[in-house]
């Protein structure tokens, strides 16, 4: 029996530290690191006369699953998985332990109702790593082309249709923009951009309504100063989901991301007719902003192929683009003709 606490106990350790690495140096949160540190204290034991009678029984040159390894084992994709994986040898071990105390707890000084709780704060605790790590990991995709299906600027083309093409074309982000229609119309629409972006890894934002990204699973909400607050907006989402927020001024910006956005798009760079009640921000804000701002910027706002490149000079991570590919007779080439200079523009 001992030997089985010994194990278990030893897999919760190397599980939990694991865990608090990942959400100390890669996530960078005080708060979760101290929580799977202090269940990590909480579950070892301390009475040096208990880890001594753990270490006498531990053979572990007799240990007949030692090096029995499974393929699966070696199969970790990224830290999502790695995440997943040491939850749930964790979570494994502390019902183990929480059945070996019902048996031989009085003998063996055991706690099987702080097993069952702990292995219940751990399902807890996983799901909040994974869901900043997936958020993470959407922030880190915001790049390159960023096309926003308006729909007063589709010049009656199809959403689903101009969409592929935009991707075709090397769009990394797509937003679906859309003023005119009732949203429980959107929301078929919404669900089909968002399947076709995941299936070629794009990110996919709806603009300003939190509903219908939230019914339509999408990456991200985007909102604007006059739409709904940021703080709420963060609440409302599930973790995993990123927000952007246009700012035209140094200081909108440096809010916005105090209030918690995950990008800032920082416009209007240039005058447009996409929009009729734009601020001019220019490149020398977009300059200011990616110098504060620890968050990727988007620049948007009569952006187009002949100012794209001092767009992204001045320090864009993306470019968020209406006119300059719908108004072309051909999204996919337009799309592809922008991605080519935006890349060449960012190698510089």
């Amino acid at each position: 029996m001992l030997r089985i606490v010994d194990a278990n106990l030893n897999r919760i350790g190397e599980g939990l530290r694991l865990l608090e690495d990942i959400t100390r140096f890669i996530l960078n949160d005080a708060d979760l690191s101290e929580q799977l540190k202090t269940l990590r204290h909480e579950l070892l034991p301390k009475d040096r006369s208990v880890q001594k009678r753990l270490l006498n029984a531990r053979k572990a040159e007799e240990d007949v699953g030692a090096f029995l390894d499974l393929e699966s084992e070696a199969e970790r994709t990224d830290t999502v998985s790695l995440v997943s994986a040491n939850s749930r040898r964790v979570q494994q071990s502390l019902r183990v332990l929480e059945e070996v105390a019902k048996i031989h707890g009085p003998e063996s000084g055991l706690d099987w109702d702080k097993f069952k709780h702990a292995r219940f704060n751990l399902y807890m605790l996983e799901q909040q790593i994974v869901q900043k790590l997936l958020r993470q990991q959407k922030k880190a995709k915001i790049s390159g082309l960023y096309v926003i299906m308006d729909a007063e600027s589709l010049r009656g083309r199809n959403e689903v249709e101009a969409t592929r093409q935009a991707i075709q074309g090397g769009a990394r982000m797509i937003q679906l923009r859309d003023k005119l229609r009732p949203k429980g119309m959107l929301v078929p629409l919404a669900q089909e951009l968002k399947k076709i972006c995941a299936e070629s890894d794009v990110l996919f934002i709806v603009n300003d309504y939190l509903d219908l990204a939230i019914a339509s699973d999408a990456d991200g909400l985007h909102i604007g100063q006059e739409d709904l607050p940021l703080e709420i907006a963060r609440k409302t989402l599930p973790e995993d989901k990123i927000i952007g927020c246009s700012s035209a001024t140094l200081e909108e910006a440096l809010q916005a991301e105090k209030r918690g956005a995950d990008y800032i798009a920082v416009g209007s760079i240039y005058s447009t007719q996409s929009k009729s009640d734009i601020r001019l921000a220019g490149l020398k804000t977009l300059r200011q902003v990616k110098k504060k701002v620890s968050v990727p910027v988007v620049a948007i706002g009569g952006i187009s192929e002949d100012n794209v490149v001092d767009v992204i000079r001045a320090g864009a991570d993306a470019v968020a683009v209406i006119s300059a590919v719908m108004n072309s007779d051909d999204v996919k080439k337009a799309s592809r003709r922008l991605t080519a200079i935006i890349k060449k523009g960012s190698a510089k």
